[in-house]
């Protein structure tokens, strides 16, 4: 179990079962099988709760945004698959989704990310950005009754995208600004001679 992360940490594998909505089965999930890929993980409270929806709806509609750029997208909760196959078929905002709802009934997965409310028993609400090797780029974690603001994990995904693609230089570091918007220019810093110029 982790306690603490690093940025650059292997992310913990993932084995569980998932409920599928789209093709309203219940399949096997195995985090592997997305090498090469860069992973959303959203962790979310519990089904049957507003903003939890909120979040599914939220990724939903930037879903083929993150799938054309590369990016999966995939929701845990500590909930079991068939509350998540009720919660599907009963939620207006979540029967429509394509994202995978994984099982975590036994806190395994919520604990070794650092997402176990141990208070509540039920996962924190955030998100995760696994790269294509399998690295965490990006942890979040927040207050449960704030909904996540998908266009903010859109351009970080983004930034973090360009950043993993562009090449530099040797010397030189490509870093992503404060406010930085998609389709604008990152920094190419020489880490020698651009020190104190901004």
């Amino acid at each position: 179990m982790h306690t603490s992360w690093n940025i650059g940490d292997q992310a913990p594998e993932i084995k569980a079962k998932a409920w599928f909505s789209e093709r309203n089965k219940i399949e096997e999930f195995d985090l592997s099988k997305y090498s090469g890929k860069w992973v959303i993980l959203t962790f979310y409270p519990g089904d049957f709760t507003f903003v939890c929806a909120t979040d599914i709806e939220a990724f939903m509609s930037s879903y083929d945004e993150f799938k054309k750029n590369g990016a999966e997208i995939v929701a845990i909760s500590t909930d079991s698959v068939f509350s998540h196959k009720a919660w599907s078929d009963s939620s207006p905002r979540v029967k429509q989704s394509k994202i995978p709802l994984i099982e975590d009934f036994n806190k395994k997965i919520s604990a070794e990310y650092g997402f176990l409310n141990h208070e509540t028993g039920a996962a924190r609400r955030g998100t995760v950005i696994v790269d294509p090797d399998g690295k965490v780029q990006y942890l979040s974690i927040h207050n449960d009754a704030l909904g996540k603001d998908v266009d903010h994990v859109f351009t970080s995904f983004m930034g973090l995208k360009y950043v993993r693609e562009t090449k530099t230089e040797e010397g030189h570091v490509c870093a992503i600004p404060a406010n930085w918007k998609i389709g604008k220019k990152a920094l190419d810093i020489d880490v020698v001679n651009d020190i104190g110029k901004l």
